[in-house]
């Protein structure tokens, strides 16, 4: 699996972070979700693919995602992208 590429999307400190899970730093910083996400996409997309997690502004999950070539299990059922 891809686990050293995974990224989470979230909110802190008033900026929009894009960070790989394994990371100490961001890799992005954002004004709005909207940008950390397609951040997030298109560095996933460059390094082979992984699972993005978005976390809205309360912390709680709001979906995951895997971006090709990344290793789902069900592709036809992921509906929400």
């Amino acid at each position: 699996m891809s686990k050293d590429r995974d990224r989470t999307v979230f909110h802190r400190d008033g900026e929009w972070i894009n960070k790989r899970n394994e990371a100490d730093r961001a890799s992005s910083k954002h004004d709005t979700q909207r940008e950390a996400e397609a951040a997030a996409r298109e560095m996933l997309k460059n390094q082979g693919g992984g699972e993005l997690t978005v976390q809205g502004e309360n912390g709680r999950f709001r979906s995951k995602d895997t971006i090709p070539p990344g290793n789902d299990p069900f592709p036809p059922r992921d509906r929400e992208h």
